[in-house]
């Protein structure tokens, strides 16, 4: 109720404003650093990083790949050590020498808050995704905030209502949004030959037991345990969506209306603790609340339907699943192929996705593929930079972001209602009804 109050509050003190109003606004944005008077672009985007665990330093080796684009003014970590490595890393790539920014929970404010920077980069713990990302909005810097952006319902209306008071785009690093096969599909969508879409079906199956929530050696926590002990489900929500919402023009023409969630016994985390550890060992015998399994189906306004899976406990290679369905043909992640009716030479027979990956490869892929998870990890840092630079809005913008976080406390609440079905909200205030498709226009090579 507090929170719809604020809305509520906000709304009637600034009026509703259009999406992307906000950016177009001159008085808006600036409070963004470093605006000048003509609108130039910026000649080097001022980041700073904060967190310098795994992800973090992964970022971090990204953005020394850009030495012509950015300068890294600080980086941070609540560990002294990381911080003070990272700091190293980034004069041994023939960088100026960052400040560092350690030792307690607090310090990464006083980081934001510098008036020599332009953007931050936020590779932290999940409970500082939202924290860190509003107060960088507030201080006029852009945001690129790592999955998922928000965790609660709440955490996601705070970065949709910090956006629109300040003007200050927030983008979540989704990089499964930046695959080239994913992005090519796309074309092949905005060129017609699929049809009308009406149904997808996305996965995160990831086996992430004994490397991401537990220690492989000891069996101990790590940060991220807490939340199969404290919650039951889709725990890791944007990487399925990345590409669904702009196949499928939602938060552009279309959006969510309901959904409903399902999740299996939990099972499969005291089993794996039984066998690699022994059934004395606490885990094998602890409660947690997280299902094995979690499936989610989404309706959206328009009458599609997407299929949601969620599983990251049980042993099982990485897959996400992705098939998108028109009424002219599909596409088939899984398989690797493609059927187009009229098109395809045998009659309902599969084609390799192949040749039609070439065929509608995307600008944006048309260069090396450098970098992690098969070159996303540049693109998307590589497109948040530039949008900075340019003082443009990101790709993904927080709208994007949002939506592809918000079914997992959506999921959360349908469960513990017996699958109930869930409204979710919307974060455009109906403007989803006549905005345009913005991401990736740029089309083919």
């Amino acid at each position: 109720m507090a929170n719809k109050t604020t809305r509520r509050t906000f709304l009637k003190a600034n009026g509703a404003l259009g999406l992307g109003a906000v950016l177009a606004s001159t008085s808006l944005m600036a409070g963004v650093s470093s605006v000048s008077a003509a609108g130039e672009p910026l000649k080097k985007v001022r980041l700073a990083v904060l967190g310098m665990g795994g992800r973090g330093n992964s970022l971090l080796g990204n953005l020394l790949e850009m030495k012509d684009d950015v300068e890294i003014r600080g980086v941070c970590d609540i560990h002294r050590d990381r911080a003070e490595a990272a700091q190293a890393r980034v004069v041994q790539a023939g960088f100026s020498r960052p400040e560092v920014y350690a030792g307690d929970e607090d310090v990464w404010k006083r980081l934001v808050e510098r008036d020599d920077l332009d953007a931050v980069v936020i590779a932290t713990y999940w409970e500082w995704h939202t924290p860190m990302a509003v107060h960088a909005m507030r201080m006029g810097k852009y945001a690129a905030v790592e999955v998922p952006a928000a965790y609660t319902l709440d955490e996601c209306w705070q970065l949709v209502d910090t956006h629109e008071q300040t003007g200050v785009p927030c983008m979540m690093l989704e990089n499964w949004s930046m695959r080239s096969d994913n992005l090519a599909v796309l074309n092949m969508i905005r060129m017609g030959l699929l049809g009308q879409i009406v149904h997808c079906h996305c996965a995160h199956s990831h086996d992430c037991i004994d490397h991401w929530f537990f220690d492989s050696q000891t069996g101990n926590d790590r940060w991220s345990a807490k939340y199969l002990v404290e919650h039951n489900r889709d725990q890791y929500p944007s990487h399925q969506l990345g590409p669904v919402i702009s196949w499928m023009d939602i938060n552009c023409g279309d959006y969510f209306d309901y959904l409903t969630s399902t999740a299996t016994d939990s099972v499969g985390i005291n089993e794996y603790f039984a066998t690699r550890f022994g059934p004395d060992h606490p885990n094998a015998k602890r409660k947690f609340a997280q299902g094995d399994i979690v499936t989610t189906t989404v309706r959206t306004k328009k009458g599609k339907t997407i299929i949601i899976n969620y599983d990251m406990q049980l042993p099982r290679p990485y897959d996400n699943r992705w098939l998108i369905q028109g009424t002219r043909g599909l596409y088939n992640e899984q398989r690797d192929a493609a059927y187009l009716k009229g098109t395809s030479p045998e009659y309902h027979q599969w084609e390799p996705f192949g040749p039609y990956h070439e065929r509608y490869r995307h600008a944006w892929t048309k260069e090396p593929e450098l970098g992690g998870h098969g070159g996303t990890d540049v693109r998307e840092l590589r497109l948040f930079v530039q949008a900075v630079k340019n003082r443009t809005q990101t790709p993904l913008d927080v709208y994007d972001s949002v939506l592809m976080c918000v079914h997992g406390p959506l999921s959360e609440v349908s469960i513990a209602q017996g699958s109930a079905p869930v409204k979710v909200p919307d974060f455009t205030r109906g403007r989803w009804q006549t905005r345009k498709p913005h991401f990736a226009l740029d089309m083919m090579a």
